[in-house]
């Protein structure tokens, strides 16, 4: 399926997994529906440069774009139609656009060092651009009840926002004494934690921005990530001086001692959804899994990958983590033990820089340092798409799929139904009740009809 003519940097699923949008170089966008991989309209056409960013809005019946050329669209998430005309007001490149929590409210972030909020069904503007940082915008979050913004940025300092408004919400919010790295609400809103460069983090009061507490303090390197717990009693954070720490969510006081292991830089730590477990992941090749309540190891290092680990995620039900890697590879393994499940997933030609699970748990979706996109099975383990890159988009959430390497074909529970001939592999796509095709560089195609006996049809081009 062709449609992009230059380098496809992104696709991201609606909310409720029926559609996709992708953004390109090209300077558009494109919808696709997310059962069977067709395109939904034409190509999404309106931006003059580069699209920077594309998210859906939370119920998906938008989505909104940005841009190098200054601007945001806004767009019907259901056929791809324009909404409007271009959202004006930038003076630079814009490079992050976020719907607030209910969809009713859209706030961007551009290199002119302001963010504008707009309007998340209409695209008008609210109220005038949001000053107050005197270098750019690394980091802007909602608040989960939407009433308040908070953003971080290089010139040391976050500021607290109106959600609503875009007024500010007192002065900036000054303690680190280096580049702020990320900002996080706590869950229920009542809490904001930052890290930063300066090797220390921040508890701020969510409400008025005022500090909670000291800095926290304890690695002796830049704190590259920061994570609440999901009830929000717990704060975790990785750096690059190797180690994790635990931090108590209401009052910043630490949890035990560092929690040792990894021999690199930890680069990405993640909660379990019900914030009993921990994972992270490191340039030293491994993941470790952690108790989320006291910081203890769970087992030795999960060891498999061969370079560095770039990103983990747990499955939305916690049972699973899957991780990507500079080797190029993808692994499963088990949430609760973190043993690995069945073999490295490969198919990436280059570095695997981040990984995440479908909503529902049955799909993942990596990218590569090149710009390069597969989908997998979550419990075959099987690539599901051909390479999304210059000109491809195939995407399919077929009922059995095909191993390419192996030839094997599995159905649900990754039953083995049948061995492909090596010359009928190919690309390949499946349908949700039971159907693939094949396709190789000779012009050959194969129908297997699953509904039928799984009878195969050979077909020439």
């Amino acid at each position: 399926m062709q449609g992009h003519t230059d380098d496809v940097w992104s696709v991201v699923f609606s909310p409720d997994g029926t559609r996709i949008v992708s953004r390109s170089e090209d300077k558009t966008l494109r919808l696709w529906d997310g059962l069977a991989g067709a395109p939904i309209g034409d190509a999404m056409q309106g931006h003059t440069y580069d699209v920077w960013s594309v998210v859906f809005s939370p119920d998906g019946t938008r989505i909104v774009s940005c841009s190098r050329d200054r601007t945001c669209r806004l767009w019907d998430g259901l056929i791809g139609a324009p909404i409007g005309d271009a959202m004006q007001g930038h003076t630079d490149d814009v490079w992050s656009v976020v719907f607030s929590p209910d969809g009713t409210r859209i706030v961007s972030c551009s290199r002119d060092r302001t963010c504008r909020l707009w309007d998340g069904l209409t695209g008008a503007p609210i109220g005038d651009a949001m000053q107050g940082h005197t270098n750019d915008f690394w980091s802007v979050v909602f608040s989960p009840d939407g009433t308040r913004i908070v953003s971080g940025s290089p010139d040391k300092t976050l500021r607290l926002w109106d959600g609503l408004t875009g007024a500010p919400i007192g002065e900036a919010m000054q303690g680190h004494t280096g580049c702020v790295w990320s900002v996080v609400f706590s869950p229920d809103g009542t809490r904001i934690v930052s890290c930063s460069l300066d090797k220390t983090l921040r508890l701020w009061d969510g409400l008025t921005g005022a500090p909670i507490g000291d800095a926290m303090q304890g690695h002796t390197d830049y704190v590259r990530s920061v994570e609440f717990s999901p009830d929000g009693t717990r704060i975790v954070s990785c750096s690059s001086d190797k180690t994790l720490r635990l931090w108590d969510g209401l009052t910043g006081a630490p949890i035990g001692d560092a929690m040792q292991g990894h021999t690199g830089d930890v680069q990405s730590v993640v909660f379990s959804s019900d914030g009993t477990r921990i994972v992270s992941c490191s340039s030293d090749k491994t993941l470790r899994l952690w108790d989320g309540l006291t910081g203890a190891p769970i087992g030795d290092a999960m060891q498999g990958h061969t370079d560095g680990v770039q990103s983990v995620e747990f499955s939305p039900d916690g049972t699973r983590i899957v991780s990507c890697s500079s080797d190029k590879t993808l692994q499963l393994w088990d949430g609760l033990t973190g043993a690995p499940i069945g073999d490295a997933m490969h198919g990436h030609t280059d570095d695997v820089r981040s990984v995440v699970f479908s909503p529902d748990g049955t799909w993942i979706k990596s990218k590569s340092y090149s710009g390069e996109i597969l989908f997998w099975d979550a419990y075959c383990q099987m690539q599901t798409t051909v390479p999304l890159n210059i000109h491809h988009l195939q995407i399919t959430r077929p009922l059995v799929t095909l191993n390419t390497e192996t030839g094997w074909v599995c159905g649900p529970g990754r039953r083995k139904l049948w061995w492909m001939p090596t010359l009928n592999r190919g690309v390949w796509c499946g349908t949700s009740d039971g159907r693939i095709c094949t396709g190789n560089s000779n012009g050959l195609f194969t129908f297997v009809d699953g509904t039928k006996a799984f009878k195969s049809f050979i077909l020439n081009s």
